[in-house]
C-alpha cells in the first residue's frame, strides 16, 4: 500500500464518522507516522509504506475514526508558534486562546499566574515571548501539571516557570503565593446544561473538570475573582477567557472585588473571549 492509497481509504471513513476535515484529519495523521512535516507528504504519497507504518496509521485512523482529537493521537499541537506537548490529561490549547496572549503582551509584566495551566500553553508563551518574566502554573491535576513540566523542558523556559498544584475550591488557595502583575486563566467556564451540545472531540476527550463547573458555568470565576486581591500587585492586570455570553457577569464579579477599568475583548471570530481588569 502506498501513502496516497492509505490517504484514499482513511478519507471516507473519516468523512463517515462526522470529522469535519476529514482530508485535512487524514493528511496529519498520515504525516505523523511517516515522521515528517505536511508539507513534505506529496512527495512521499507514492511510496509504499511499511508494515509497520500501515498500522500505525490504521490504529490513528481508528482513534481518529472514534472522534479522538488530532492532537491526542499525535501527542502535539501548535500554539502561538510553538509545539506542545497534549494529552487527555490537558485541554487541547485552541487558537481562540491567543486572543488572551495577545493582550497579555500589549504590557509589560514580571511576574505572572496561570490558573487552570494545563498543558502551561498561555503561561510558557507569554514568557517566551518576553524573554524575561517569571510565573507560576497552577492546577489541580497532577498529570496536567507534569504535562506543563514537560512543556517548559522542551521550550528551555524551565527556568522561569514553576509548576504547583492549586485548586480553587480548596479553602486559602491564594495564601502564600505573593503578588503578580499579571494573573491569567483559561478556566472551566462551560454550563453543565451545555454539554451535550460539544463536539464529541471536546465532549468525550478532553477532562470533563477542565471544561465544566458541572453548574452554571461561573464556579470557577467567582473563586479566582475573590482570590484576587490577595494576589495582584497595585496596578496590576486579571485576563480571564470566558464563554461567548458570561462577559458582563464576570466583570461584574471583577467589579464586586475591587478591580476597575473592566473591559471584554472579542476573538478573530468577533464573540467576547477575554474579561480584562487591574487592581487599583
Amino acid at each position: 500500500m502506498t501513502g496516497a492509497e492509505a490517504l484514499r481509504a482513511a478519507i471516507p471513513r473519516l468523512w463517515a464518522a462526522g470529522v469535519e476535515d476529514p482530508v485535512r484529519d487524514a493528511r496529519i495523521l498520515l504525516a505523523h507516522v511517516l515522521r515528517i512535516g505536511t508539507d513534505l507528504l506529496i512527495r512521499d504519497l507514492p511510496n509504499t509504506l511499511t508494515a509497520a507504518q500501515v498500522a500505525a496509521f490504521e490504529r490513528a485512523v481508528d482513534a481518529r475514526e472514534a472522534r479522538q482529537p488530532v492532537s491526542q493521537i499525535t501527542g502535539l499541537r501548535w500554539f502561538w508558534s510553538y509545539p506542545f506537548l497534549v494529552t487527555s490529561d490537558t485541554l487541547d490549547p485552541r487558537p481562540d486562546t491567543e486572543t488572551l496572549v495577545i493582550e497579555a503582551l500589549s504590557a509589560r509584566f514580571d511576574r505572572m499566574l496561570d490558573l487552570g495551566t494545563g498543558t502551561g500553553c498561555i503561561l510558557l508563551t507569554c514568557l517566551l515571548e518576553t524573554g524575561r518574566s517569571t510565573g507560576i502554573g497552577g492546577d489541580s491535576s497532577e498529570a496536567a501539571l507534569e504535562v506543563a513540566r514537560q512543556n517548559a523542558l522542551r521550550l528551555s523556559v524551565q527556568d522561569r516557570a514553576e509548576f504547583r498544584r492549586l485548586d480553587w475550591t480548596e479553602p486559602g488557595w491564594a495564601d502564600g503565593l505573593g503578588r503578580f502583575d499579571l494573573v491569567v486563566s483559561n478556566p472551566p467556564y462551560i454550563a453543565s446544561a451545555e454539554m451535550e451540545g460539544l463536539a464529541p472531540e471536546v465532549r468525550d476527550w478532553e477532562p470533563r473538570q477542565a471544561l465544566t463547573d458541572g453548574a452554571d458555568g461561573l464556579t470557577a470565576y467567582r473563586a479566582i475573582a475573590e482570590g484576587l486581591p490577595t494576589l495582584l500587585a497595585s496596578g496590576g492586570r486579571v485576563l480571564l477567557e470566558i464563554g461567548p455570553t458570561q462577559g458582563q457577569a464576570v466583570a461584574t464579579l471583577l467589579g464586586r472585588v475591587g478591580l476597575v477599568d473592566s473591559r471584554i475583548l472579542p476573538d478573530l471570530d468577533g464573540r467576547d473571549r477575554v474579561v480584562a481588569a487591574r487592581a487599583p
